[in-house]
Parts: C-alpha cells; structure tokens; sequence
C-alpha cells in the first residue's frame, strides 16, 4: 500500500511537473529585478530587527524560479567576488539567460534548468535564498520543497525570502481568475486564452449590478487586469496553480519547517502607527505582543493580497527585536528624495514645508534642522549618507549645536524609517554621489544584451538600487564609453561621431539638428542632462 501510494504520487508529481514545464516555456515570465528582493535589502531588513547576517559582498545566494536570471545577474554584477545559483524549471529560460551571461562576461553566477524538488544538500548552503512570485503558483508538494530548500539548505545565519498570494485579498480576485478560466482556459494558445478571459470580464463588468459584490470586486480588479502586461495576467489569473493562503498558515507551515518569521520585505506594512490611532491602541491590546498576530489582524484591515515574508532559522527567532534600537539606527545608511510640492527649494528658515519623498508619500520639513538632513539626502541620491555624516551636515548648515540637533535628527530618521519614506543599506552601494571628470559605469551594464542602440528601440537596465530603469538613446550611446577613462570632451567627441554616422539623431522643434555651433551648443547641453540622469538613475558608480 506505501509502496503504490508512493508511485501514485511521484507518477502526479511528473505531470504536474510537465505541465508547469510546458506553460513556463511558452508564457516565460518577465524576467527583471525586483527592488524588494535584492539582498543588500534583505541584509538592512534583518539588521535593523536584530539579526547579524553575511555581507553580501562575499555571499552565497540561491534564487528558486529565477526565470532568465534578471532578478540574481544584477547582484552577481554588483558584487564579482559573491556566488549566485539561479534555478527554474524551463530549459528556455534559462537558455536565454545563458546567454546573456556569456556576452556580459559574467563567471560568478550560475542558471540552472532544475526541478526545486530534486535540490538537496549537494547544492550547499547559502547565505540567502530568494523565492519571488513561485510559491502560490506551484502544487502542494511543490511549496513543501520550497520551504524545505530554505531551510536545509540556509546557512545557520542566512535569510530566506518567500513571496506568495495571501487571504483575505484573493477571496475575491479568485472569482475573477474562475471567471477567467472558464472561459479562456479550454482555449489553444496563450494569447487566445487571455483574449477570452479579458472579455469574459469586459462582459461582466457591463451586466454586474452596481450594488453587488461582483461589480465590487470588478471595480478593484478591472484596472489591473486593463493595465497590466500580459505575462503577469497569464501567470497570475490563468496559470494552472494559484493557492494562496492566509499570513499565519504560512507562518506556521515555515515553522513546521524549522523556520521562523523575521520581517516584511516592506517593512512600513509592519507597523501598526501607519494604520491609524483607531486601529493601533485596539490591535496592541488583542495581539499580545505577537508580531505574527498583529500583521495577520492588519491584512484583514486592508484586505491585503500579496506578500513577501522573510524568513531565519527558528534558532534565530530569539534573536528577532521588532522595537527600533537607537544604535542599528545609527549604524545604517540612509538615502532619500525630498522635492518640495510647491516648486520650491529647501529652505532652512521660515515656515514648514510639505515634500514628496521616496514611494511618492507626503512628509512635512517642520524645523530647520529637518530641512538640513533632507537637502544633504536629496542633493546625495541616490548615494546614501551615514547617520554620523547627516549630523555633521545639519550643525554646519543650521549653525546649532550637537547636542541640539542630534536627538531630532535621529526621531526623525526613525519615523522614515516606519513610513518607507527613505531607503537604508548596511553598506554604502557603489553609485556615484555626483559626475566625475571620467564617468563610469559598471562594464557588465554596458555589456548587457539590448543596451546598444542597434539591439531595439528601447532599453533598460538594473541599477544600484535593484531597479528596472529605462534608458534614452543618448545615455545607451554614452554608456557605450563610460569605462571611467573618457573625458567630457571625448564623451562629445563619441556623441558627434554617432550622428554623423547616423546611429543618433537629435530633434529640436522637429527638425534635425545640422552640422554648427547653435547645435553643438545644444548636444552639449543635452549631453550634460543626460549624465545628471544617469546618475540619478543610479548607473553611475563612484
């Protein structure tokens, strides 16, 4: 009975398999960075709860579902002497990150074509296991393995990343994906079957009465199916698997693994004074002091849909201190953006003033020294700046002591902390905090597949902060020469050579720009803009 049971579930197992195989390699994902996932953010997410974790500089990273490996080829660039293992289940794939490996002269990461379920300790530990937009999209026996692998398989003081689908968000959403398949399921291709599930749901939303729960849900759900790419929509509505789960049942499942709950890859989500006064004195009096409770409580409040846990070795869950220490705090670097919503500059003196910062949320500059520490963040982006370095700044910008503006500096810095206003790193990125007279940017970006301006009309790249950004045709063909041994001059002279071959054009009042001095003036000019983007864009290293 053991033994037909046993071959019962393997003989699944193959199909299911199979079948994953087969949808992988004609819908391939969309492969990319995710900023939430990059391990410097995990190393910053673990050292402000009160974990110590490997520098990822010198780190062993694992990443399970790495499609064509744009999630883990930007760490491997970011840091050449730390190892990375990409593995995915679609031999496509993973040929295609194959070979943009190879042109971007990359030897310190590695993509596998491989079943997670067949990884054991041969593979070795790692210092940080990624497993982004896999778990809720695989069968049982599958997420199982998941979560064996990020616990086996995790160095004793390593972080793992798990994202999934969650409850009480999906309840709804799963009426739309039903909707969907049963009507765009049986069909034969990809794009036919996404063609009929869309208009299954265009139908629905004209005949739904106003007043239901289906026209509820379609109002919520409708925008991201009109927006969002097909790939996505394949994966996340039409793909044979979606399971999500509820927050606590995915705690206590990682626990029945040996793992623990360290902390949300969006750590703002985690603290209750963002929800509200009405909420927080209420929910710390029901949920004890329990961390897992109260975000289980939360994503009832927002009816949350999605999630990205991070998680330790339960001999670790001890270690975990979820109240802000004054001293982590300090030891961190901190970036940010601060622009005035009135046009405006920073002013140190006269009355408050409201500023978008990162994630595009409001703060207010109330005190001069306030103003002081967001003009230094602002003017650095996006280099970080040490707390030590943001002090000393705002004494010499206000003209107060110390003493004065320490202790303000510091509550404010935490409180952006807990808004997800700023950004923080354990250790400084390498991007530049302004032009230097060579600039340069990494060789393996410069190399990458599609950045040429022969390769397509458009292009991007990952940059220092884990980010997809676009790229102009100016900056693809002035990426071309920042090896960090080109002055402006010879930068304009690479410039000029490109239009006068034809492989850059400028427009001004949509014309083509001749051959004088108006219009060198005016390359020259755009010239010097598109450097400032680059390194805003964070693309420029130091």
């Amino acid at each position: 009975m053991v033994a037909g049971t046993t071959l019962f579930e393997t003989a699944m197992s193959d199909t299911s398999t199979s079948e994953l195989t087969r949808y992988y390699d004609a819908v391939p994902y969309d492969s990319h960075p995710f900023p939430q996932t990059a391990i410097e953010h995990l190393e910053s997410l673990a050292f402000l709860f009160g974990l110590d974790t490997p520098a990822p500089a010198k780190a062993r990273v694992l990443e399970l579902g790495c499609a064509a490996g744009g999630n883990i080829v930007p760490f491997a660039i970011r840091h050449p002497s730390a190892q990375a293992i990409g593995v995915d289940l679609s031999p496509v794939q993973i040929a295609q990150g194959a070979a943009a490996l190879a042109a971007m002269r990359l030897s310190n990461v590695e993509l596998r074509a491989f079943n997670i379920a067949e990884i054991d300790a041969s593979f070795g530990q790692f210092d940080y296991i990624v497993c982004h937009g896999v778990y809720s999209w695989v069968p049982g026996p599958v997420q199982d393995a998941i979560l064996r692998v990020c616990a086996e398989n995790l160095a004793p003081s390593g972080v793992a990343y798990v994202s999934y689908n969650v409850y009480p968000g999906w309840k709804a959403r799963e009426i739309v994906r039903d909707a969907m398949i049963l009507r765009g399921g049986p069909r034969d291709t990809p794009e036919e079957k996404l063609s009929y599930a869309r208009g299954m749901l265009e139908f629905l939303d004209q005949s739904a009465r106003p007043d239901s729960v289906l026209k509820k849900t379609l109002d919520e759900t409708m925008p991201i199916v009109r927006g969002g790419s097909s790939s996505y929509l394949l994966h996340e509505f039409l793909e044979p698997c979606n399971a999500p789960c509820y927050f606590k049942e995915f705690v206590e499942r990682a626990g029945s693994h040996g793992l623990a709950y360290l902390a949300d890859a969006e750590p703002a989500t985690m603290f209750v004074q963002n929800y509200g006064e009405k909420a927080r004195e209420p929910l710390l009096r029901e949920c004890g002091g329990s961390q897992v409770l109260m975000e289980q409580y939360l994503d009832f409040l927002v009816n949350r849909t999605f999630r990205q846990t991070l998680l330790v070795k339960a001999e670790r869950a001890g270690e975990i201190r979820y109240r802000l220490d004054a001293a982590r705090l300090r030891a961190l670097q901190f970036a940010g953006v601060f622009a005035p919503e009135d046009g405006s500059a920073i002013r140190l003196d006269g009355p408050e003033q409201a500023c978008k910062a990162m994630r595009n949320l409001q703060v207010v500059l109330r005190l001069p020294v306030h103003k002081a520490v967001a003009q230094v963040l602002e003017q650095h982006y996006p280099a970080t700046v040490p707390v030590e370095a943001l002090i000393t700044a705002a004494v010499e910008r206000t003209g107060q002591p110390r003493d004065v503006v320490e202790s303000p500096i510091m509550a404010m810095l935490e409180e952006l902390l807990i808004l997800g206003a700023v950004r923080v790193r354990r250790t400084a990125p390498e991007v530049a905090s302004q032009i230097s007279a060579a600039p340069r940017a990494l060789d393996a970006l410069r190399l990458a597949p599609g950045v040429a301006l022969e390769a397509g009309v458009d292009a991007s790249v990952c940059n220092a902060w884990h980010e997809l950004v676009a790229l102009t045709a100016l900056e693809r063909c002035l990426l071309e020469v920042l090896d960090g041994q080109h002055s402006p001059d010879a930068l304009a002279a690479h410039v000029a050579t490109a239009v006068r071959s034809d492989r850059l054009r400028f427009i001004k009042d949509g014309q083509p720009l001749g051959d004088n001095a108006q219009a060198d003036a005016f390359i020259g000019q755009q010239i010097a803009q598109a450097l400032h983007d680059l390194r805003r864009k964070g693309l420029l290293v130091a």
